[in-house]
Formats: structure tokens, C-alpha cells, sequence
């Protein structure tokens, strides 16, 4: 007699599957052969009483007893990912088992992907199904298979390639006979006892059963890593305690694990970037091996960046050649050659952003930027001292433009445009013109000045100049003190947040002194929420804190602080990218 492993491989019965592999490192990437696999280890394995110590090595005698005497063997459960209802009924009847079992959804599986992959629940619709199956001695058990359609060129792709190598749900199943919540506390103490370590759960709606997840400790000699116990009711007394140590353990540690590689994630973009893959793959499905080819990489090491860049749905598997990947959407920002791209903001991140970060103490003790600490120099004067850099760093703040989309409708520019005399914007610190050449394509009637550091504004003339606004631009060199006289609309587009207080206020006081009494302020910033929400202004007053020794701010705050200067806040409009347009002009006197 042999015994069938999670793999789908056979061993004689002798050895039983104590030298079995842990399922994530057998998963097969078939569906099918895991479906084959599982019902026959269910069909093949006898009872609770010689599983558990499979799952929870040292358990025995007395315990193993009482735990064996409350619970049966019910399933082996596993999560496939069917491109459509139709071919999961094939996999079913070609694994001997019922095509025509019904369904219901699952709730505990569903919000456990939603979790894992930072997905919305309801875009999930996973369901169980449960055909089945004889043991040994001819007692009813099941297969438990949650499924989750994954049609061909689906955004779940990469999230079905990921689970089905790790194989998080699949696991062994142990129903209670006799469901009473104090035996199952009991059981779940003795069972966390033994090593095993709350991992999820869940109450279902759908048929009146609590399930409690367990994880095997590592020295199992089983083939799966995971436990269930299944009581039928509502247990959520039970569930409650049990999530909560889920949480205060395996999630913490889970979530602690995944922030601390951010870095990886960073370094593996900008290499993705720096090494022009993403124009190397273009829109085709293309193998390893000929990617490395035209790339000049190494065809192994390539191929465990491309996997990795899977899990972050940059590059997707390909369908149906092995080894063979293709660039998403969210890849297809790190080309060069997109007309949205983001690959300057990569290189910047993973680049001097990325060694100052590495400083990021020296901040938080001193008060003072990690950049200037790192580099010996500011963050202005290092990026102007190296063209090529500070060229890139205009590009970066170009990749963010999406944010300046709605601005030429802003009804301050729209009324400049419609003015009786031909309207004049004044970009302060306009970087490389892309702000001001939207406004100015938008409203042919309007004129521009950018005023720039002198090694900036031959970009932004560039910039302009293919845009075919340069000839309704001037272009002026020069320092905040040097903002022109006369304006109809001024515009401070990501400046203020590179500055403390008291810079901001002179900056403030240098436009307040230019402008008309007619003329209106825009200014562009992120808001920090007041509320506590997460917001990407959180994450930025980080990195200006870091950086430039500046800080993002309330609108409360930038309120004070153009009142300090002779201003005042009118209102605030949000834009993309978690941004606002605050618009502002000189305080009404008397």
C-alpha cells in the first residue's frame, strides 16, 4: 500500500509521509494534481488520533487521547483558481470527484486573501465546495476546495500565482462531534500547547459554522502546515480570543516582516528600471532567458527579481509559457519612454533619497536634514552642483504632474483667461514648467513668468518650449525675494513644504508684496490630516523632515501662516495624488 503526499507524490505506507516535504515548498503550480493529491490523502489517512501527531509532534498519550476523543478527521482543504465554472467542474470530474456539488461563498477565505493581498473583499468571489469522499474504513469525509475564478488576463493573476506557490489555505481539517464552547476553548489551549499558533478564523453565515485556523509548528512531520478545528454554531465568544492571539503573534510578526522589506521593494523597482527591462519586455510575453539576452542579465537571478516583482503586480506570469512573464500597467509607468512615467521618481527614491533615508535618526536626534548630514551639503546646492542629477530631479517632480490636471479648470485661472487684458501667471519656483505650460496650453489668451534658480530655467524654456508656450513665457533667474511685480494669478506648486515657519513666511511676504490687489495665490501642497487618516502627507512630512529640512502641513497651519503674511485662505480644493489647491488672496483691510 502506498500514501499519497500534498505533491502528488507516493511513498510506501512503511514510511507513512513522515519525510514529506511542507506543503509550501510541493504546492504545484497544476491545479488539478493538488485537487487529485488532496482527495487522496483524505481517502488514504485514517483517523484523528494518527494524524495529530503528524501535525503536532510530542502529542500523545492522555492529550492526543482527549483531543481524539472530541474530533474527527473531516477534510483536507485546498484554495484553486479556476479561469471559469466550467473547468472547475472539469477538474472535479477528472479527480474522480462531483461536479454538481453545490456552493456557497466563504466568508473566513475571502477576507483572509483581501487581507493578504490589500484587496477589496468584495471584489473576491470565492466559494466553498465540498465533494465527497470515503476513508479508509469507508467513514463520509470531504474536499473541502474553495475556489476563486481567475479569468485569463485577470489583475488576479499575480494573486493566485502567489497563493498557489505558498499555499496558505490549504490545510487538515478536525470537526468537534459534540460542539460545546467550553471544549473547545479547551481543545484550542491544549492544541496552542503543543506549538500549533492561532492563525484567522472566521464565522460563517452561510452554514452556521465557526472555523478556528491553526498553524503547525515546524517540526511537523505532515505535508501540511495548517490545522482547522470546525465546530458547527456560532462560537464567536471563542473566535474573538482566538483572533486576538492571532493577531498578537503570527500577524504582528507577519505585518512587522513585510514593513521591514520595504526596502527591497524599492531597490528592486529602481533595478527593474536602471536596467531597462521594462522596455525590454514592451507590451509582448517574453521568457526569461530572452530577456536576459537582450538585457545583458543573468538569466537566474533575473528570474527571481521578475518573480518578485510579480507579488507588487508589476510584471505578470505568462499564461501559458513556463518561465515567461509580461509588463502590467503599473510596470508600464517605469518605462522611459511613457508619457507618465515614473521611473525618474524611481531612481530618485532608490538613489540619494535612499542613502539619506539611511540617516533618517540623525534627523529625529538633531532637528537637522539626514540629506545635508550624508551629502555634506544641502539638498539644493548638491543637485545644482551636478546637472545630470538635478535633471533627474526635475523629471521626478515632473512624475507627479498628474496632480496638476485640474488646475488650468480652477476658476481663478479660467477667470484670468476671460479677462478683458490678456491675464498674466506667475509660477514661483516653477521647476521645470510643467505646471505652467498645462495652464498656458489650456488658455492661449494667457501669459507666463517661471522664476527658477539659473540652472533651472534653461530646462523649464526647453520644457515650454515643446510644449509651444516659451513665446507667452518670460523666464526669470533669480530667488524668492525676485517674485515680478503685477501678476494676475501666482502660483506656489510644491514649494512651501521644503521650508520651515519662518522661511515659508518670507516667501509668503515676497509674493504678498508683488501682487495687485486683484491677484490671487494658488498654492499647491498635500494637507495633513487633522483626524489622524492615513494620508500620503504623512508619509511626505517624513521625507521633507528628512530631506530638506521642511514639513508638510494643516490647512489650518498654512492658514496662519498667510495670515502672519497679509493673506488669507478663501478655500481649498482637493486634486489627485492626495493633494489640495489652496487658494488665496490680500486680507481686506478695515
Amino acid at each position: 500500500m502506498t500514501t499519497t503526499l500534498p505533491d502528488g507524490s507516493r511513498v510506501p505506507a512503511a514510511v507513512d509521509i513522515a519525510a514529506a516535504t511542507p506543503v509550501e515548498e510541493t504546492m504545484l503550480p497544476d491545479d488539478t494534481a493538488r485537487l487529485r493529491a488532496a482527495a487522496a490523502f483524505v481517502r488514504e489517512h485514517q483517523s484523528a488520533a494518527t494524524l495529530l501527531p503528524l501535525l503536532l509532534p510530542g502529542l500523545h498519550g492522555p492529550e492526543l487521547r482527549s483531543l481524539s476523543a472530541h474530533c474527527r478527521f473531516a477534510h483536507a482543504g485546498l484554495l484553486l483558481f479556476p479561469p471559469d465554472p466550467h473547468d472547475l467542474r472539469r477538474q472535479l470530474a477528472d479527480c474522480g470527484l462531483d461536479p454538481d456539488v453545490p456552493s456557497h461563498p466563504s466568508v473566513v477565505v475571502r477576507e483572509r486573501l483581501a487581507r493578504r493581498h490589500g484587496r477589496d473583499a468584495a471584489e473576491l468571489n470565492v466559494r466553498i465546495l465540498r465533494p465527497h469522499v470515503h476513508g479508509p474504513t469507508g467513514e463520509r469525509r470531504t474536499v473541502e476546495v474553495f475556489a476563486l475564478t481567475v479569468p485569463a488576463h485577470s489583475d488576479l493573476e499575480p494573486l493566485a500565482a502567489y497563493e498557489r506557490v505558498r499555499g496558505h489555505e490549504a490545510h487538515l481539517a478536525f470537526e468537534l462531534e459534540h460542539p460545546d464552547p467550553l471544549v473547545l476553548r479547551g481543545l484550542c489551549a491544549l492544541l496552542t500547547r503543543h506549538g500549533a499558533r492561532p492563525d484567522g478564523g472566521g464565522y460563517n453565515t452561510h452554514e452556521d459554522g465557526t472555523v478556528l485556523y491553526f498553524t503547525t509548528p515546524a517540526g511537523t512531520t505532515c505535508g501540511y502546515r495548517r490545522l482547522e478545528l470546525y465546530a458547527q454554531g456560532d462560537h464567536r465568544d471563542v473566535l474573538g480570543t482566538h483572533l486576538n492571539e492571532s493577531h498578537s503573534t503570527h500577524r504582528h510578526a507577519e505585518t512587522l516582516l513585510q514593513l521591514l522589506t520595504g526596502a527591497w521593494t524599492t531597490q528592486a523597482l529602481a533595478a527593474f528600471a536602471r536596467l531597462r527591462l521594462p522596455e525590454a519586455m514592451d507590451t509582448e510575453v517574453i521568457s526569461t532567458r530572452e530577456l536576459a539576452r537582450r538585457t545583458g542579465t543573468h538569466p537566474e537571478s533575473l528570474g527571481s527579481l521578475l518573480r518578485y516583482l510579480t507579488m507588487l503586480d508589476v510584471v505578470a506570469t505568462g499564461e501559458e509559457q513556463q518561465d515567461a512573464f509580461r509588463l502590467t500597467p503599473l510596470g508600464r509607468l517605469l518605462r522611459a519612454d511613457s508619457h507618465d512615467t515614473m521611473r525618474p521618481l524611481a531612481l530618485m527614491y532608490a538613489g540619494p533619497f535612499y542613502r539619506s533615508f539611511a540617516a533618517l535618526d540623525h534627523t529625529v536626534r538633531t532637528g537637522r536634514p539626514a540629506f545635508d548630514h550624508v551629502f555634506g551639503e544641502n539638498h539644493f546646492d548638491h543637485f545644482a552642483g551636478d546637472p545630470a542629477l538635478a535633471d533627474m530631479f526635475d523629471r521626478s517632480m515632473a512624475a507627479s504632474a498628474r496632480m496638476f490636471q485640474p488646475i488650468p479648470t480652477h476658476p481663478v485661472i479660467t477667470a484670468a483667461a476671460r479677462a478683458g487684458t490678456p491675464g498674466t501667471v506667475v509660477d514661483v519656483a516653477g521647476g521645470n514648467g510643467e505646471l505652467l505650460g498645462r495652464i498656458l496650453a489650456a488658455h492661449p489668451t494667457l501669459r507666463g513668468a517661471l522664476l527658477e534658480r539659473p540652472h533651472a530655467v534653461e530646462a523649464a524654456r526647453r520644457s515650454l518650449d515643446a510644449m509651444g508656450c516659451a513665446a507667452r513665457c518670460d523666464f526669470l533667474s533669480g530667488d524668492f525675494a525676485d517674485v515680478p511685480h503685477g501678476g494676475d494669478v501666482y502660483v506656489l506648486s510644491r514649494v512651501l513644504h521644503d521650508w520651515d515657519d519662518d522661511r515659508c513666511g518670507e516667501i509668503l511676504r515676497h509674493c504678498a508684496r508683488a501682487m495687485p490687489v486683484h491677484a490671487d495665490l494658488l498654492i499647491v501642497e498635500r494637507l495633513l490630516p487633522t483626524d489622524g487618516s492615513p494620508s500620503l502627507a504623512t508619509a511626505w512630512d517624513l521625507h521633507m523632515m528628512c530631506n530638506v529640512g521642511g514639513r508638510e502641513r494643516s490647512a489650518e497651519h498654512y492658514a496662519r501662516l498667510l495670515a502672519d503674511a497679509g493673506l488669507e485662505l478663501l478655500d481649498r480644493t482637493p486634486l489627485p495624488l492626495d493633494a489640495h489647491v489652496l487658494h488665496a488672496r490680500k486680507a481686506q483691510v478695515g
